[in-house]
């Protein structure tokens, strides 16, 4: 039976981060993922948005990882030229009675640590953006875009040359206690591991059942999103107020300039994550239509094509408070559960912590 140290299951972009902040620490690091490619799941499917930190409680962990993480993304992505933008985002208020959750937003964000937080008046949003429709909104400069894909070849690229190892096409099937370390069933083969990070995304509450480890059952949330036929006459990340289970259908920006509307949310009953239907009904359009006319009234007429969804693994399910990233701890064992949204943000801010909690 093959030994390692780490083995850190899942290759979206937290197990990637983990992977090379364990790697650069000297850790002897195999990475193992169910899929084919790295980053196929949650990862792959989402607005690629680098959030500044605004939406979740103080001291929470989503907050703290997402002012922290943000800040080490965008300079990581410097350091390694992977493809971003801070465009900024502005999130309106339609309504003249929503004014005051602008101020709510804001002062949370503040709380939280971010300090480059403005409210805009009518006018002032007017100026930014002529063709958005809003009675005010918070400006967050900090906000902004990032090519995922190019991020995770570039963090595995790192771990490797840090001496980690990839394992594509591997799934866990599960694992017992052996000694003072794992024995994992992986595909085929069996695997010896010292410390196990559980990374898997939608499946952890699977691959955590199946280490014999008590997690919470997780809850899937889909979005989908809609393209649009053209340009839009947009530059910055338009957010409408958040939603039960998400932060609204909001317009963002690819690095082309090219805009996409998107998510909602779509509460889907307890399943196996391996069977989630992936596929965006074009019959959804009128409702994104509806909804992003809200801000944009001079949204065209059938200008929203399908393009892609995503699922969202929560702790929490509909009418219920957003919860927190869960980082559970266990000889041996670093179980990551329910990493949603920001994820993507938090991912070296996340590294950091459970490199910090195995040692």
């Amino acid at each position: 039976m093959d030994q390692v140290e780490v083995a850190v299951i899942g290759a979206g972009v937290v197990g990637l981060a983990v992977a090379r902040e364990l790697a650069l620490r000297g850790r002897e690091v195999v990475i193992i993922e169910a899929a084919g490619a790295i980053g196929t799941g949650i990862s792959s499917r989402n607005s690629e948005v680098v959030h500044a930190g605004l939406y979740h409680p103080a001291g929470s962990l989503k907050a703290r990882l997402c002012v922290r993480g943000r800040q080490l993304l965008y300079d990581y992505c410097e350091a390694r030229g992977v493809a971003h933008r801070r465009c900024g985002k502005l999130v309106v208020a339609t309504r003249a009675a929503d004014l005051p959750r602008l101020q709510v937003l804001a002062a949370q964000g503040v709380a939280n640590g971010v300090a480059d937080l403005e409210l805009l008046d009518r006018d002032a949003v007017q100026a930014l953006e002529p063709a958005l429709r809003a009675e005010g909104a918070l400006w967050s400069p900090s906000s902004g875009i990032v090519d995922s894909h190019g991020l995770m070849t570039a963090l595995l690229g790192d771990a490797e040359r840090a001496g980690a190892t990839l394992a594509l096409a591997s799934p866990v099937g599960g694992g017992l206690r052996h000694g003072d370390g794992w024995r994992l069933r992986v595909g085929d083969f069996e695997l010896g591991a010292r410390h196990v990070v559980n990374a898997a995304g939608l499946f952890a509450a699977q691959v955590s059942a199946s280490l014999g480890a008590v997690a919470a059952p997780l809850r899937f949330a889909r979005g989908h999103y809609f393209a649009l036929a053209g340009r839009a006459p947009f530059s910055r990340l338009i957010y409408p107020l958040p939603v039960d289970g998400g932060l609204g259908v909001h317009l963002t920006l690819d690095l082309g300039g090219q805009a996409r509307f998107g998510p909602d949310v779509q509460w889907l009953p307890d399943a196996d994550p391996a069977g989630l239907d992936y596929a965006v009904d074009p019959a959804l359009a009128p409702a994104f239509e509806a909804e992003v006319r809200g801000y944009w009234p001079d949204l065209p007429a059938g200008a929203l094509m399908p393009a892609y969804a995503g699922i969202r693994p929560k702790l929490s399910g509909p009418g219920e408070p957003a919860a927190d990233f869960r980082i559970d701890v266990q000889p041996g064992l670093v179980n990551l559960l329910g990493i949603e949204s920001p994820g993507l943000t938090a991912s070296l801010a996340l590294a950091d912590v459970v490199a910090d909690r195995l040692g």
